[in-house]
């Protein structure tokens, strides 16, 4: 294992700044890794990208897809890199690199490259769309989709031990973005580093200090909801914790199959979804974590806010209080009505019949919901900044004041009233 820093670090750092100069290392470096000859090597301007690269070149008469997933401390982690043999042999569609890369720090996939789309972009496209029929096929490829994870999903549950979990990369999106990656400490990792200490921007000047707003009661949309933003992070660190969450057995997953990895495949009749970028699938997945960030990241950051921050405030309204111990947020955000009905596919078709599943075979634990909700939690505030104060990245005060909204929205249950989750969890229930 290199114990030298990430070159993928420092192309997508680099590529920030300078996108020529960052080409220039990154053709070097495919060059170097796969003896190839690249190229007309360009990176895309992704918005989906929020840790990672990629993009195109040419190389030996050949075009290729590029993509490469960079983690802070990577160089230093362990376990296995981008498995996606693992996925083939259970069965899941999967496209399969053409060349590949699994050295910490340097860990890069190439494709073929292909005229599919990304889902993503389609369904970006069907967010305001009318188009029925498109509409109908791309739920149609979500259902088949969701019917081949939940058949894999049952035909690979095991109980696993707490060293099994420990040892999946999936803890990489979630728990150790809580922690220092060298001492373990919490509050560490992008946690503290986005959130702790800081001070937050919001709509009409109102600034809020992390330590008023981290222990504010949460009211969103004039629903009151049990657990606080710290509340939240404290129970993420314990319950997370790579060990705890062997308790519900361990399957085979991509583990982050948002619609950015997931191309679509047009046919004559239906079309398909197939996967790629499987840098944190694996054998041992714990069984709840496996469809947690692609559940959020596929319905629930659309339309816009996550994505595209700067067209969030010219669409959407939000403002922001400290009143009485509560954090009054209120907006006119909302799920657009195609992520609504690829919610209703995700409860009906994967996660309803999981849920059944694992308390039929005595693996869902008493807090199976609350472990749904720590992911769902975890998906927006650890993959991006959503601070548009101090330390602010790419959110402006509407886009994070609907981030914050919506991720302490689906993190607990309301105290009163009902919303979009709870409603979703009402379905999936096994009571």
């Amino acid at each position: 294992m290199t114990s030298q820093p990430s070159r993928t670090a420092e192309i997508r750092a680099l590529a920030r700044s300078d996108i020529g100069a960052a080409q220039t290392r990154l053709a070097a470096l495919l060059g170097e890794l796969f003896g190839l000859s690249v190229e007309s090597l360009k990176i895309n301007l992704d918005q989906y990208s929020l840790n990672s690269l990629n993009g195109f070149f040419s190389a030996n008469g050949e075009d290729y897809f590029f993509k490469f997933h960079q983690e802070e401390g990577e160089e230093a982690m362990r376990g296995e890199y981008y498995r996606a043999d693992i996925l083939a042999r259970a069965g899941l569609p999967v496209d399969q690199p053409i060349h590949m890369s699994t050295l910490p720090g340097e860990q890069v996939l190439v494709y073929r490259r292909r005229s599919d789309p990304r889902f993503s972009d389609l369904l970006y496209g069907l967010d305001d769309s009318r188009d029925v029929s498109a509409i109908k096929r791309a739920l149609a490829a979500e259902a088949e989709l969701n019917d081949q994870l939940l058949d894999v999903a049952k035909a690979s549950l095991h109980p696993i031990t707490p060293e099994q979990s420990r040892a999946e990369p999936i803890h990489r999106l979630f728990h150790e973005r809580l922690i220092d990656p060298a001492s373990g400490t919490f509050p560490g990792g992008r946690y503290r580093r986005f959130y702790v200490g800081k001070r937050f921007a919001f709509p009409d000047g109102v600034s809020l200090d992390w330590k008023d707003l981290s222990t504010a009661q949460p009211v969103i949309n004039g629903i009151a909801h049990q657990r606080s933003l710290e509340d939240m992070f404290t129970l993420a660190h314990a319950r997370y914790a790579p060990s705890a969450l062997a308790d519900a057995g361990g399957i085979v997953a991509h583990g982050d199959a948002h619609n950015a990895n997931v191309w679509y495949e047009r046919g004559e009749d239906k079309d398909k979804l197939a996967f790629f970028d499987p840098a944190f699938a694996g054998n041992d997945v714990p069984s709840l974590l496996a469809e947690v960030k692609s559940t959020f990241h596929n319905i629930f950051a659309h339309p816009l806010w996550l994505y595209s921050a700067d067209l969030a405030k010219d669409r959407f309204t939000a403002s922001v209080r400290l009143e009485g111990g509560q954090l009054l947020i209120d907006t006119d955000w909302q799920p657009s009505p195609v992520r609504k009905q690829l919610l209703a596919i995700k409860a009906e078709h994967f996660w309803k019949p999981w849920i059944a599943h694992l308390a039929k075979s005595g693996l869902l634990p008493d807090d199976w919901e609350d472990v749904i909700r720590i992911g769902l939690f975890l998906s927006p505030t650890l993959v991006m900044n959503l601070n548009a104060g101090e330390g602010a990245d790419l959110h402006n005060p509407v886009s994070s004041a609907i981030g914050l909204g919506v991720a302490l929205s689906v993190g607990s249950r309301p105290i009163n009233g009902e919303d979009i989750l709870s409603t979703f969890f009402s379905t999936i229930s096994p009571d």
